[in-house]
């Protein structure tokens, strides 16, 4: 099954030969490497680049594991730019598996060698263009990026949005959107024909390959019971407002464990370094700042949240944040608010039900949800 993942696509041509490394982050087994080395690599040859131009290695196969060690990363790739009046397209493929070294020319033992050595060497090359993917925001940290000194173009890679879903769906266009509910957006589950085969991957990703990397990065071993029941909680509540603290109630209300409040804050930043949950911060309109707490949480993929439940709790209005007009008074309750804004911001009210978008006298726009998903004008990343 293709997908095109056209708006990355677009990103990538147009940063093409720009002196940049572009650094290619999102949840694992999102399409980043099926972006790269398939549609971007097809691309490159379309457009006349040779084979043995384009330079790629996966450091997540067993195959490549010697290249996790920056100097065998490093001699890998130069040893393959044999032509010195050739452009080369360098693709490193989960670039968060190169470890760090100790530098062996000089005393100090604190010295590390890291992926970002070889990344720098690499960019000095005047015929090598370079493109990296990774699955650990920490690739984009402030102190990496100063260390790439701004020459560094993030282009972030989600799951199958719905619009991508819809256009890939050979059924009854009418049964796309209880789906995607259901399984959400990530690429190899909708080559899968059962409700059996897509709930076991999810399952099975989820706990050995996210779980896992969590587990394994942040060496827990005595908490990890509760890392999982966190991840249960922020399943159960996505789009409700909560805090660390609330969190940490929940715990001792509920599971009748004590869970420190900071505990449970770092865990939370493990998720969200793994693009496994985002988070939505409170924006005050009037005051035009974000406020602290409390916020909410969502996960990056709505079939890995469903898994990670049992496929239960599958509420609408839970998985899709939507505004729902039910009745004249429930949509005087839902614009009461847009009404009182004065500023520019545009307004739009998104209904469960198909209707033709429209806009009344106050400037309000009012569309159906499976509109609003496929209209890259009302939504995009």
């Amino acid at each position: 099954m293709q997908y095109a993942r056209r708006q990355y696509m677009e990103q990538l041509i147009r940063k093409k030969d720009n002196g940049r490394v572009k650094v290619i982050t999102g949840l694992r087994r999102s399409g980043k490497s099926y972006l790269l080395f398939n549609l971007y690599r097809n691309y490159l040859l379309e457009s006349g680049v040779g084979e043995d131009q384009i330079i790629g290695l996966a450091l997540d196969e067993i195959d490549n594991a010697k290249y996790r060690n920056p100097f065998a990363l490093n001699k890998a790739v130069k040893e393959r730019m044999t032509d010195n009046s050739k452009r080369y397209y360098i693709f490193i493929d989960e670039i968060q598996f190169v470890t760090e070294v100790q530098n062996p020319y000089v005393d100090n033992p604190e010295e590390k060698l890291t992926y970002i050595d070889v990344v720098l060497g690499l960019m000095k090359l005047p015929n090598a263009d370079i493109y990296v993917t990774g699955s650990n925001s920490k690739m984009l940290s402030s102190d990496v990026l100063t260390q790439f000194r701004d020459r560094g173009d993030e282009i972030r890679v989600h799951p199958l949005s719905f619009a991508e879903v819809y256009e890939i769906y050979t059924g009854d266009k009418r049964g796309v959107r209880r789906e995607y509910y259901t399984y959400g957006g990530m690429p190899f589950a909708w080559t899968m024909e059962s409700h059996e085969e897509k709930s076991r991957y999810l399952r099975d990703l989820f706990s050995r390959t996210y779980v896992r990397d969590v587990l394994e990065r942040h060496q827990i071993k005595n908490n990890a019971e509760v890392l999982e029941t966190l991840l249960n909680v922020l399943a159960s509540g996505i789009g409700s407002f909560t805090n660390p603290n609330r969190i940490s109630n929940t715990f001792a209300s509920e599971r009748h464990v004590r869970v420190a409040p900071d505990t449970i804050d770092n865990y939370i930043e493990y998720f969200l370094e793994a693009y496994l949950i985002q988070k939505a911060e409170r924006y005050d309109v009037k005051g035009r700042k974000y406020i602290r707490t409390p916020v909410k949480y969502y996960y990056s993929d709505v079939g890995l949240r469903n898994a990670r439940l049992g496929f239960r709790q599958l509420e609408e209005t839970h998985l899709m944040e939507n505004v729902l007009f039910n009745d004249p008074v429930k949509k005087k309750q839902e614009i009461a608010s847009l009404i009182r804004i004065p500023d520019s911001f545009r307004k739009i009210v998104v209904v469960k039900d198909y209707i033709k978008p429209w806009q009344d006298e106050k400037g309000i726009q009012y569309i159906g949800i499976e509109d609003f998903l496929l209209e890259e004008k009302y939504i995009s990343r």
